[in-house]
């Protein structure tokens, strides 16, 4: 319907700024409990000779970089809609999510095959020190604390990209308490268990992080909303004053957001400002009631998927040439003209004035005859305006 488009202004204001706000801090939370763990986490491992926890603290390390990325995400993605990005810079998250995922997808696969190849030499597995097991329970106490709070702040914001980043922390923890069990079964004796957690650590790194890059796809190539959602939407748009039915009701996702196009069947016969009253009218209902971004209401006065195309028809100077040389009359041209397109004819209203009985008797007349023979007309239909 409408165009939004906002020119960028040379100071950075976000268009949500509670949302960047709190993205901004927690993100900020958690690159410095990251960055602690990834220390904490490798130079335990080495020293401590646990396979388990240096693959834990090279999770830390990855969420570390992946932090930096959302913070860049988080600042471009709330960017203003400007000439060259109409419908805004919300896909800069999808895309962040996309590449996070991709990384944490190679990462887990590394983990994977570097434990792998290390438990084919069973011999070489050391036990590690005791240290290690409190480490790693400092790191899962701390990942845990870190999901809690990061999955508020993304409910609290409505933002999908945090919302992945804290389910991404959910999984760090748990990874932490697959380490934590490896290490305390390497303690108690049966110390190929380190090497087999940190397989497993790979193994949940590696399915977390496809799981977000094929969402992430998904919305990148336009995927629609879900069924439910939809079905939604398409009750209010129906619930809408002067919207008979409507059809190609099509979705997609937006980052947090969705874009909606729908075309919505009215009254053939209203006027052009009440159709386009009509269509803003069902735009702002769906607004005001789903978690959309924008809606754009195409207008048909039929059913186009059904009816026969209009396309073919002339347009509205040829048909009044076409309509005068066969009434034979200026009449049309001198009048007010309403043409209707509908079902593969033309339907037309002629509003007159002045003319006396006899001769608006003869018009009709003439213009019956035209109706029968004419190939584009359908109906003609004149009307005498009385002033008053």
């Amino acid at each position: 319907m409408k165009n939004h488009t906002q020119t960028m202004s040379p100071e950075f204001e976000p268009k949500h700024p509670e949302r960047f706000a709190a993205a901004r801090k927690s993100t900020w939370v958690s690159i410095v409990i990251n960055l602690l763990l990834t220390v904490l986490q490798i130079l335990a491992g080495y020293f401590g000779r646990s396979q388990s926890l240096m693959a834990d603290g090279l999770h830390s390390l990855s969420d570390l970089l992946s932090d930096v990325l959302v913070l860049y995400a988080n600042r471009q993605g709330n960017r203003h809609a400007d000439a060259n990005h109409p419908y805004g810079h919300a896909r800069i998250e999808t895309a962040a999510t996309l590449i996070l995922g991709v990384l944490l997808a190679a990462l887990g696969v590394a983990l994977l095959v570097a434990a792998a190849l290390r438990l084919q030499h069973p011999a070489q597995v050391q036990v590690v020190h005791p240290v290690t097991f409190w480490v790693a329970l400092v790191a899962l106490a701390a990942k845990e604390g870190m999901f809690r709070y990061m999955l508020a702040v993304a409910k609290r914001v409505r933002s999908q990209m945090l919302v992945a980043n804290a389910w991404h922390a959910r999984s760090d923890a748990a990874s932490s308490l697959v380490v934590l069990a490896g290490i305390g079964g390497n303690l108690l004796g049966f110390a190929f268990l380190d090497l087999l957690a940190a397989a497993v650590v790979g193994v949940m790194i590696a399915h977390m992080g496809g799981k977000l890059a094929r969402e992430a796809l998904a919305e990148l190539i336009d995927t629609g909303l879900d069924e439910s959602e939809v079905a939604a939407i398409r009750q209010t748009l129906l619930d809408t004053p002067g919207v008979f039915s409507l059809h190609e009701l099509r979705t997609r996702k937006m980052a947090d957001h969705a874009l909606v196009d729908a075309h919505v069947i009215v009254n053939p016969r209203i006027s052009v400002s009440e159709g386009h009253y009509i269509a803003e009218s069902a735009r702002q209902r769906v607004l005001r009631n789903h978690h959309v971004m924008d809606v754009m209401v195409h207008i048909d006065p039929e059913d186009d998927s059904k009816a026969r195309p209009n396309a073919h028809l002339p347009s509205r100077s040829k048909l009044l040439d076409h309509l005068s040389q066969r009434l034979d009359s200026a009449a049309p041209l001198e009048s007010s003209v309403v043409l209707h397109y509908l079902d593969g004819k033309v339907d037309i209203e002629i509003f007159t004035a002045g003319l006396k009985h006899e001769e608006l008797a003869a018009l009709k007349r003439k213009s019956e005859q035209i109706v029968g023979d004419d190939p584009w007309f359908r109906s003609i239909h004149i009307y005498q305006i009385f002033a008053q």
